[in-house]
């Protein structure tokens, strides 16, 4: 079972991480299109090198604490699910299929039936 803790308040410390986390993003961006004139090799290596020191930094702080602990939690919580056979995943997407087309010839007939009273029987506008 999940832990029940709930944490409200962020410390000084995750906000100025978080802070640099998107300070170092923006500034990888802004070197991407500074480094123009250095190649293309530049401009993705500054991209990147600001991503991955982003990343770091995020990862440090309490809010990317916590969503390391959700990814962990719900890839278990996949783990336990119990995955269809082959054979039902057949007969249910074929079922799906078959409920489609019969709604689709319903709401054809429904409208062609509306359409023959109020045009043709209704108003008589006869095509």
């Amino acid at each position: 079972m999940a832990s029940a803790q709930v944490e409200t308040v962020t410390s000084g410390a995750d906000k100025i991480k978080l802070s640099a986390a998107a300070l170092l993003l923006v500034g990888g961006v802004a070197a991407f299109y500074l480094l123009a004139s250095r190649g293309t090799l530049a401009q993705w290596g500054a991209l990147a090198a600001g991503a991955v020191l982003a990343a770091i930094v995020f990862f440090t702080a309490g809010t990317g604490k916590r969503l390391v602990a959700f990814a962990r939690e719900s890839w278990r919580e996949v783990r336990k699910v119990v995955w269809p056979t082959r054979k039902e995943a057949i007969q249910t997407t074929a079922f799906v299929f078959a409920f489609t087309v019969i709604m689709a010839l319903f709401l054809w007939f429904t409208d062609k039936t509306l359409q023959w009273v109020l045009y043709d029987l209704i108003l008589g506008w006869s095509k």
